[in-house]
């Protein structure tokens, strides 16, 4: 039995619990009876005792059955809880309700209704409410409820928001249904959540996000240094706590806001330490969703090593990198293509001072945005030619950018993975591999599999120069022992590889190396 396995008896929950055993945290919640407040497993307070403990494995069922958050573990800095299945369709479409609620792009700034949700899953709303409450315990109504309730909290507790702003960035339609919700759950009147040390406005906001362990931190913030972008990016490594900036621009309500962020890494707590612009406020909820998901924060290592420590055991605690921005991503993964990863950062960084708008910011290295999609829509060969992309790509770049501002191409956590990777292939210069790179790490697909991928191969030792199609039917085939992770596989793979000789710079099309599929962002 794996530790995984088990977590899912109440007695051994109970064990995770007395040892405060971080690499559960999120994975269930306990209820005491004796007070009614539910906990993460890493609470601090004395251990109750076990007649006294009721076990959940959401949050939202805790709170259904009448429990309420505890204020000194906080529940809302737990990792969500994540879960796939290749077996049960039932299981699957539960789970993929629950992903579309966490992610608020599907919905354009609107509220979700379960008949909206039935229809972006093609079933009937009954059957959704049913598989739902059958999965979690609770209806898609209350899931999200306990999402928008928890938001909320956090952002109480950790910055200086107006109430009114709180709950309206939160979801709720209303300060009155607000403050109802809060009291009918908590027990408790908002403002009685506010603490002491949030930064005032036109200091940036901090929040802080958790994580399971083992997470290899050098390893993600190595990724992201050996990929920054100049004007737009920067890393840097400390030993104690290693941290990356950027400036970001996002898009609600039909207004686009841009600021900057910087993460930091509190490795002794498990958490990242997110500090925000005054600008991001209003589409704080939106920046944390997407923070957590670049870096990957909701990632549960047991389930993953279970299906890959046979064949991967040195890649415990790596993470899938993924992306503030998918737009942007695309477009970086397009540069990369078949060049070395200083090369595609030379590119990036040129069309960046070409085209980004310049933005003001408390950091020196942060002084412009990526371009928007509307610019680089409009963007003619000539100008990116200048730049050193050549004509296919170009033409890759251009379809993109204007299939994104038309929104007929969605590259987010919510999007259709299977019809996103059709729509990305019918575009002029993307293929499956980089279709599938896309998709995992800016669809978060923990599936995504790119078996044409020549570092992935020389990897997997099915390396055919002469026979590449043969090369990915056997890396394909090599790769079903690792579903539903294989997205972790490819990053475990590349991992085995010796780092590349240093080479001279060059924008110049050359053949696939071993590191072209690492070039991008």
């Amino acid at each position: 039995m794996t530790p995984l396995d088990a977590t899912r008896t109440d007695d051994a929950r109970y064990l995770a619990l007395k040892a405060r055993d971080a690499r559960f945290d999120g994975s269930f919640f306990t209820g005491v009876t004796s007070t009614g407040i539910y906990c993460r497993p890493v609470c601090s307070v004395k251990t109750p005792k076990r007649e006294n403990c009721r076990f959940f494995s959401h949050a939202a069922q805790a709170e259904s059955a009448g429990f309420r958050p505890c204020l000194r573990c906080r529940p809302e800095l737990a990792p969500n809880s994540i879960a796939w299945s290749i077996q049960d369709a039932s299981y699957i479409l539960a789970h993929q309700a629950a992903r579309l609620l966490d992610e608020p792009e599907p919905w354009s700034d609107a509220t979700p209704s379960v008949e909206q949700l039935a229809a972006r899953l093609g079933v009937s709303d009954r059957h959704v409410r049913r598989i739902f409450e059958a999965q979690f315990g609770v209806s898609p109504v209350q899931y999200l409820q306990t999402r928008r309730l928890l938001t909320a909290k956090q952002l109480l507790a950790d910055t200086d928001l107006a109430v009114t702003q709180v709950a309206l960035i939160s979801g709720f339609g209303s300060v009155r249904r607000f403050n109802a919700a809060f009291l009918a759950h908590y027990k408790l009147n908002p403002t009685q959540l506010r603490r002491a040390g949030a930064a005032p406005a036109g200091h940036g906001i901090s929040v802080r996000l958790g994580y399971r362990p083992p997470y290899d931190v050098d390893a993600m913030i190595g990724f992201f240094g050996k990929r920054q972008l100049g004007a737009i990016e920067f890393v840097a490594t400390s030993q104690d706590y290693p941290r990356a900036g950027r400036t970001f621009c996002i898009e609600s309500g039909g207004r686009a806001h841009a600021g900057w962020l910087v993460a930091e890494f509190d490795s002794a707590h498990h958490q990242v330490i997110l500090r925000v612009s005054d600008s991001l406020r209003d589409v704080l909820p939106q920046v944390i969703r997407r923070v957590r998901a670049a870096f990957d924060l909701d990632a549960d290592p047991l389930a993953i090593n279970s299906a890959l420590n046979t064949r991967f055991p040195q890649g415990d605690g790596l993470r899938v990198p993924g992306t503030l921005d998918g737009y942007e991503l695309a477009v970086r993964a397009v540069l990369g293509q078949q060049i070395t990863v200083a090369a595609a950062r030379t590119l990036g960084t040129r069309l960046v001072e070409k085209f980004g708008a310049p933005i003001a910011t408390p950091f020196p290295e942060l002084t412009r945005l990526f371009p928007a999609p509307a610019i680089l829509a409009q963007a003619s060969g000539d100008a990116l030619g200048q730049l050193g992309i050549v004509r296919q790509r170009q033409a890759a770049i251009v379809a993109i950018a204007q299939a994104v501002a038309e929104k007929r191409l969605q590259l987010h956590g919510g999007a259709d993975v299977g019809a996103t990777i059709a729509a990305l292939k019918e575009l002029p210069g993307i293929g499956d591999w980089t279709a599938q790179y896309i998709a995992m790490r800016a669809l978060r697909w923990p599936d995504a599999f790119p078996a044409g991928d020549v570092a992935l191969q020389k990897a997997l030792g099915v390396l055919e120069p002469k026979n590449p199609l043969r090369a990915a039917r056997e890396a394909e085939a090599a790769s079903t022992a690792w579903k539903p992770w294989r997205s972790y596989a490819v990053i475990r793979a590349w991992a085995t590889l010796p780092e590349p000789a240093k080479k001279p710079v060059t924008t110049k099309k050359i053949a696939p190396s071993a590191d072209h599929t690492r070039a991008t962002a």
